[in-house]
């Protein structure tokens, strides 16, 4: 799966309410929906990521 790297991308996913995996140089580090986008982190369930640090991708 293309990882979510432009701002359209993550904003899709949030608004579509779909479940993305959280990769932390290359280990799954989360999962779940995103719940907020700022312009340097992510917050996916209850935790916040760093964008610059993280790779996102819809899981399945």
């Amino acid at each position: 799966m293309k990882p979510l790297t432009a701002n359209v991308h993550l904003y899709t996913a949030m608004l579509d309410r779909r479940h993305v995996d959280v990769y932390i140089a290359d280990e799954l580090g989360g999962s779940g929906r995103i719940e907020r986008i700022t312009e340097n982190s992510v917050k996916v369930g209850d935790a916040w990521y760093l964008r610059e640090s993280c790779t996102f991708k819809y899981a399945g």
